[in-house]
């Protein structure tokens, strides 16, 4: 695709226009990458929205021109999902960060793109409302969390945000401003366009805003810590829990290793050294005697699955070290090495041993230092190649020789190459080899349905 790069007459229409335009040296090296991926481009020019409208005229303008846009949020992302590597116009929807409506009526909430994840989280949480998707990034934004369908630790037992989604408002490339869904519970009219919207990474349209589904908030919540003797023992737990009936908010997995690069990071001490690997459970009710039914029942369970103990977290104090050290492990591990890739794979629950023993043998095979964590309850492993101090050759040749073997074992595992991080840049080579020929075809028909002239987010997930 060829497209048209940004001159002074674009940039002089854009202004006229009352957009807020950044252009040439005035660019912040920021908008050039994301949080992780190795992608670095630089845009001809930027503009940050305030409105629906504005980017109705910015869209508008650029499907006329052929100029590609790259919507971006707070640039969290670890796939090079918001890197414009086409040049182009980033469109930056972090300013478009207003909480709209509470309706506690319908239990919705209505927000801007910009929006915050944890500052969602606090409002609703203050007025007694739960939003549960719970991303490991807090400082993502909700558009973002939207585009990449965001998952987190809560999602065992709630789901990811596409079950939270009710209705949104959207600008096609065209500049066209469209509603979907709403505040409707149910809806089977039509094809579920709001659903396609969903994990769609801005190559469809981009978000303006959104209706998102709340739930009353838990009167209670605790924690269990659950040290094993190996990580093989503690994962071979996981569906054992889940089959007994007391599903916890989040169930994750952790490796010693992973918790002592938390320790140097934070520069504090993990509460317990005995196990070589962890489970760590929140379970949240309505009552105390519900909770302690159901993590009772757990914590019997692990003893006799072969646990070394179980620690509950009773205090505010405990359970803030233990979760503010699970909420580092990805810049504790950053901050370990000198660069870093990652694998997002998600498998079945039972084939979660299988991909993190094969895990072990890629390191071994290959000769790289890998560190893993995740979420054991709905089979999302974060996977994380180091270079460490590897050449630049033989680091680009290790890595994709780690990330082939990862790859090809999450297929035949059943699993599928992104959990909720997305595909971006980075990982499309990997989609393309995971999926058959037929869906690859449906995809990029649906693309050119929405974006006949390839000017939204181009040369991302498949296209």
């Amino acid at each position: 695709m060829t497209y048209k790069k940004v001159d002074a007459c674009d940039l002089k229409w854009l202004k006229d226009a009352g957009l807020d335009l950044i252009s040439g040296a005035d660019i912040p090296e920021e908008y050039g990458h994301d949080e992780l991926s190795g992608d670095r481009r630089m845009p001809e020019a930027v503009v940050v929205a305030h409105s629906a409208g504005e980017v109705s005229t910015l869209l508008g303008y650029a499907n006329e021109k052929k100029i590609p846009v790259t919507p971006r949020g707070s640039g969290t992302g670890l796939v090079g999902a918001a890197v414009p590597l086409c040049g182009g116009i980033v469109l930056d929807m972090s300013k478009m960060n207003r909480i709209l409506e509470l309706d506690e009526d319908n239990l919705t909430v209505t927000v801007e793109p910009g929006v915050l994840l944890m500052d969602l989280a606090a409002f609703t949480e203050e007025h007694g409302f739960l939003y549960p998707p719970d991303p490991g990034e807090k400082s993502a934004t909700i558009g973002g969390n939207i585009n990449t369908n965001a998952g987190g630790m809560r999602a065992v037992k709630y789901g990811v945000t596409r079950d939270y989604v009710r209705g949104l408002e959207v600008v096609l490339p065209t500049g066209k401003i469209l509603e979907i869904g709403g505040k409707m519970v149910k809806n089977s009219s039509g094809y579920a366009l709001k659903d396609l919207m969903v994990g769609s990474e801005g190559t469809l349209g981009v978000v303006t805003k959104a209706v998102l589904k709340l739930l009353p908030l838990p009167e209670r919540t605790i924690s269990l810590l659950i040290p094993f003797a190996d990580l093989k023992a503690a994962i071979d737990t996981v569906p054992l829990i889940i089959r007994a009936r007391a599903i916890p908010t989040a169930v994750e997995f952790i490796e010693r290793a992973v918790i002592r690069a938390a320790e140097d990071y934070l520069g504090t001490r993990f509460p317990d050294h005995e196990g070589d690997a962890y489970l760590l459970l929140r379970f949240d009710g309505a009552s105390e005697e519900d909770m302690e039914r159901d993590y009772d029942r757990v914590a019997k369970l692990c003893l006799e699955q072969g646990a070394r103990d179980v620690f509950i977290l009773d205090t505010e104090e405990r359970s803030t070290v233990v979760w503010k050290a699970r909420g580092a492990f990805l810049e504790a591990i950053k901050m370990s090495t000198s660069e870093m890739d990652e694998v997002d794979v998600v498998v079945p629950r039972s084939a979660v041993n299988d991909m993190v023993t094969y895990a072990g043998r890629v390191e071994k095979e290959v000769g790289i230092r890998i560190r893993y964590f995740g979420h054991a309850g709905d089979g999302n492993l974060h996977i994380y190649i180091l270079r460490d101090d590897l050449p630049e050759e033989e680091w680009k040749d290790k890595l994709k020789r780690a990330m082939a073997l990862l790859y090809e074992k999450a297929k035949a595992l059943s699993g599928a190459v992104s959990g909720e991080h997305g595909i971006g840049y980075a990982k499309k080579g990997y989609l393309k080899e995971s999926l058959d020929p037929e869906q690859l075809a449906l995809m990029r028909g649906i693309k050119g349905v929405f974006d006949p002239n390839h000017i939204l987010n181009p040369d991302k997930i498949c296209f």
